[in-house]
């Protein structure tokens, strides 16, 4: 980093990408200001009800390791071996993410991991403003305005340089938008959540099997569930805005209340504050943000979900912020200034947000529609066939994503081949012993170079 810049670099927000980037940054002995517009979670409590739990891989885990949180953070995560399915009417089964319990993931509660993360950044030497609303930046005189929303006081604040991680409605992205052309999309997805949840059984335990992730598969929405420390797991149902069923079609709690009786008759009788909990937490939205430009030469870059928001369905979203944290670090360190930094970073990361992106697209169609059919079912044997036939060569996409650093386009893409193979091998065919394993091995020979 331009070692002439003596001034603070100010982050704006203070949400878990926020939190990592101060506590890289600080621990590196760079002065760092974060201001953030909610109150401070540690005095206010945690704002939930829109607040999907998160999935941990092993691209966060390696982030928080650079910034010496994994201890905190593992301390209150729950392993989770697979998806736990659960279809209409019949038998629950248990689909592994990996090889053994050495390819998990991990469920983290975004409240609680946020104000370890605070509590990080701040023994690192970060300086965080609370209820600090950014209402305006001055880019030529490098003066950024915030509003505290309570009180409506209004502050200014000089600053070198701008670092976005103020997440899907980012204040930094508005005020850079008048300057530099973001090629700024917005693809809702037409679908919204809802969060409820089961709390611990009579005994003080699980209600359900805590090591894994459940899905509800239902063909165009679907509910899931994923544990706590605490015992209590948070459910969260996917449901079309409109059409039928939909969020359209509950306008209230008995309408609510009878669908879930009729499609998640299983899953009810565990949220015994259903009512209450479909009450009281609000209709959530999903969406996509796509960017063509993430910087403003080396006056702020955005990103996060500042950047590149994405739908939950891979578990990637704080993954992919927390790889954004330490690429930007890199970067920073490494180039003789900001600009150079900033675009070096852009010139990294756009392509893998863009490839993780569209994956979490494609497993919200394979978590509510396929994880129960016949020929899925087959392919995953066949893939994990081929995994183990093919170390280093053929490995499933999922593992690439989640178990590994392999860059999300290099995943995206030899995911399609791997899947071609897939299909093509399993087509017409009902058993595993059915497949022509030699011509499956000289496909997977033929077009995937083993993996660097």
């Amino acid at each position: 980093m331009n070692a002439s810049v003596r001034a603070p670099l100010t982050i704006v927000g203070a949400g878990l990408a926020g939190a990592l980037l101060a506590t890289l940054l600080a621990r590196r002995g760079v002065p760092v200001e974060v201001f953030e517009k909610r109150p401070d979670p540690r005095r206010r409590g945690y704002e939930g009800g829109r607040s999907i739990n998160l999935a941990l891989a092993e691209r966060g885990l390696h982030a928080l390791r650079q910034g010496g949180l994994q201890k905190a953070v593992m301390a209150q995560a729950v392993m989770m071996r697979g998806r736990m399915v659960h279809p209409l009417g019949g038998e629950t089964m248990l689909q592994r993410y990996g090889r053994d319990d050495s390819e998990v993931i991990w469920s983290v509660h975004r409240g609680r991991l946020n104000i370890a993360m605070l509590e990080a950044a701040e023994a690192a030497g970060a300086r965080f403003h609370f209820s600090q609303r950014l209402d305006g930046v001055d880019f030529d005189a490098r003066r950024t305005h915030f509003v505290d929303d309570h009180d409506r006081q209004r502050r200014d604040h000089d600053f070198s340089v701008l670092l976005g991680c103020d997440g899907a409605g980012s204040g930094l992205r508005a005020a850079m938008a008048p300057l530099v052309e973001l090629g700024e999309r917005f693809e809702p997805l037409g679908h919204g959540y809802k969060e409820l949840e089961i709390p611990p059984a009579a005994d003080g335990g699980f209600r359900i099997e805590p090591n894994a992730l459940h899905i509800w598969p239902r063909g165009g929405y679907m509910c899931i569930a994923l544990p706590n420390t605490e015992k209590t797991f948070t459910v969260t149902l996917f449901l079309p805005n409109e059409g039928e069923p939909s969020f359209a079609t509950l306008p209230d709690l008995a309408s609510a209340r009878a669908f879930f009786a009729r499609d998640f008759g299983d899953a009810l009788p565990l949220v015994p504050a259903f009512d209450a909990d479909w009450t009281n937490n609000p209709v959530g939205g999903l969406g996509t943000l796509r960017l063509d430009n993430w910087r403003l030469d080396g006056r702020a870059v955005l990103l996060g979900d500042a950047a590149h928001a994405m739908v939950p369905f891979h578990g990637q979203g704080m993954n992919c912020a927390f790889e954004d944290c330490v690429a930007l670090d890199a970067h920073l360190a490494a180039e003789p200034d900001f600009e150079a930094a900033f675009a070096a970073f852009e010139a990294e990361r756009r392509p893998n947000a863009e490839a993780i992106q569209a994956m979490a697209l494609e497993n919200y169609v394979e978590m509510r529609d396929r994880v129960d059919d016949a020929d899925y079912l087959l392919q995953r044997q066949l893939e994990v066939t081929l995994a183990d036939r093919h170390p280093g060569r053929f490995v499933p996409r999922y593992s690439m994503v989640s178990f590994g650093l392999v860059p999300y386009a290099v995943a995206l893409e030899r995911g399609k081949v791997q899947r071609a193979i897939l299909v093509a091998a399993t087509q017409g065919l009902e058993r595993l012993d059915q497949v022509d394993l030699a011509a499956a091995d000289a496909a997977v020979e033929a077009r995937l170079a083993p993996l660097a």
